[in-house]
């Protein structure tokens, strides 16, 4: 099938542009694991938005700039806030269920957000009733068609990119699909990390891609760790939400001694950078490789029902948050940075656009607010899908050719471990040129197999992280060098990355 409008990744944003797009023409939503494998599904603490009655746009718009650290777009930013109420009204016109009190909606707080404005669905699943709502809308519009197991190997390029090559997963074998318009919304880049709340798939695909094609990737030095993920052998890094903290559980360290309240005025919720760094600082400074989240002094009851999903995923593997606390230690969760993009998901690239984690429109800055990344693939997604209809009457070209591949001699093993080692919480120039060097050395002439595919973007993600972080000679936000521990007026810039040059700011 060769659609008028192809989308790549099943998640929020992907979804939503396909809603928007449906009346134009046909739209193939294409997804590398099963239609419901994306990191919207992993998504629990919730969505941000202005809508109770002690809040205000204008101060979601605040709290959005101040954890951005000087680095957030503002037109992204308001765009964001201002989009969010009319966005959230329209997923319950949709049947999206979020949770009610008394018939109202409810709303909590998460780290650095001035006031409770943080929408949750099922306790704990927010991202699932969302995307659920969204497949169910985008499923029944006839133009709308999916295909799961159908991972994308590359871009094909013709003026500009006019569709992709995709290896099938059912009958085992490519195939070129061209259309007029191409949206990457393929999600985060997380598992490049060796430890990661992020789901296998999440190996920065549509970063990778649209860098071989010759688009400009920005900011890709923020990678936000989130601090508190189970800790336990033998058990996935379950991220184990900011919500927690929100409904007041506490960080203790080895000794049992709640310790944030000497790293930020605002304790368990302080941005998650500091939270992060400060239980590294933490565990070095005890031997320890966690920390403890316990919420164990709330009413009996009161963690079970809240937080349904994160109760019965601890207690699966020994943890029963009712009365004892987590052990949780930092993972890698969230990309600020991206494809370069317009406020319309625009890259450089004639019709190719971005949406959602994989996209950087600035909006996040140096550090993304918490719960602030299903609206944007909600707002952001929608905006895209938009921007793609002035494609709609275009001529489809059909001869694209796929730029030339490389694959790595290193194992995706061997690049997680690198990736945590030398381009983690903290960093340093010796660490950043070590990752360098040995992934320079791992590039070999490529293949179409996925997997070969998936290592290469893999390596190619780790080596745009490490260059962007070597090059910003600074700390800010989720970037922290140990060598450059303070932050630089001359740095207020974004990152830009293309291929055959050096890394700028701008």
């Amino acid at each position: 099938m060769n659609p008028d409008f192809l989308v790549i990744g099943a998640g929020v944003a992907g979804m939503r542009a396909a809603i928007e797009l449906a009346a134009a023409g046909q739209v193939l939503v294409v997804a590398k694991d099963s239609l419901r494998e994306s990191s919207s599904e992993y998504a629990q603490g919730g969505i941000a938005v202005a809508l109770s009655d002690d809040d205000e746009v204008e101060l979601h718009e605040q709290d959005t700039l101040a954890a951005g650290d000087g680095l957030c777009d503002h037109a992204a930013v308001h765009a964001l806030v201002e989009g969010g109420p009319a966005a959230i009204q329209q997923l319950i016109d949709w049947g999206a269920a979020f949770d009610r009190e008394g018939g109202s909606l409810a709303f909590t707080r998460e780290g650095a957000h001035s006031r409770n404005r943080i929408l949750h669905a099922h306790g704990d699943s927010t991202g699932r009733e969302i995307a659920r709502t969204l497949y169910r809308q985008a499923a029944s519009l006839p133009n709308v068609t999916f295909r799961s197991y159908a991972a994308t190997i590359d871009l094909l390029l013709v003026d500009g990119v006019c569709g992709a090559l995709l290896w099938d997963g059912n009958s085992q074998s490519l195939h070129a699909v061209h259309a007029r318009a191409v949206l990457l919304a393929t999600g985060g880049l997380g598992s490049v990390f060796s430890n990661t709340t992020n789901p296998d798939i999440a190996t920065g695909d549509g970063v990778a891609m649209a860098y071989r094609a010759g688009a400009e990737i920005s900011d890709l030095e923020f990678v936000q760790f989130h601090p508190t993920a189970l800790h336990v052998d033998g058990a996935p890094r379950f991220l184990v939400s900011e919500a927690l903290r929100g409904e007041g559980a506490r960080l203790l360290n080895a000794r049992g001694e709640r310790f944030m309240e000497r790293y930020h005025p605002l304790a368990e919720l302080a941005p998650r950078d500091v939270v992060s760094r400060a239980i590294v600082t933490e565990m070095e400074r005890t031997g320890a490789t966690s920390v403890a989240l316990d919420l164990s002094h709330r009413e009996p009851g009161f963690v079970r029902a809240r937080f349904p999903r994160i109760y019965e995923t601890c207690l699966r593997y020994g943890v029963d948050l009712e009365r004892q606390p987590a052990p949780v230690a930092p993972a890698a969760h969230y990309a600020m940075g991206g494809v370069r993009t317009d406020l319309d998901g625009r890259t450089d690239l004639r019709r190719l656009y971005a949406a959602g984690e994989a996209a950087c429109t600035g909006v996040h800055g140096a550090n993304r607010l918490a719960s602030n990344s299903l609206l944007e693939g909600v707002v952001f997604g929608a905006r895209a899908g938009l921007a793609m209809l002035e494609w709609a009457g275009a001529q489809r070209t059909e001869q694209g050719i796929a730029p030339e591949s490389r694959d790595s001699a290193a194992t995706a093993a061997e690049i997680r471990a690198l990736a945590w080692e030398r381009c983690g919480i903290v960093r340093d120039a010796e660490g950043l040129q070590a990752a360098i060097r040995r992934l320079e050395d791992a590039e070999r002439p490529g293949g179409l197999a996925p997997q070969s595919a998936e290592a290469a973007n893999m390596r190619q993600v780790v080596l745009l992280i490490a260059r962007s972080a070597l090059a910003r000679e600074e700390s800010r936000g989720a970037h922290f060098r140990r060598d450059y521990p303070h932050k630089l007026a001359a740095f207020e810039k974004h990152s830009i990355a293309r291929q055959g040059a050096d890394v700028t700011f701008r």
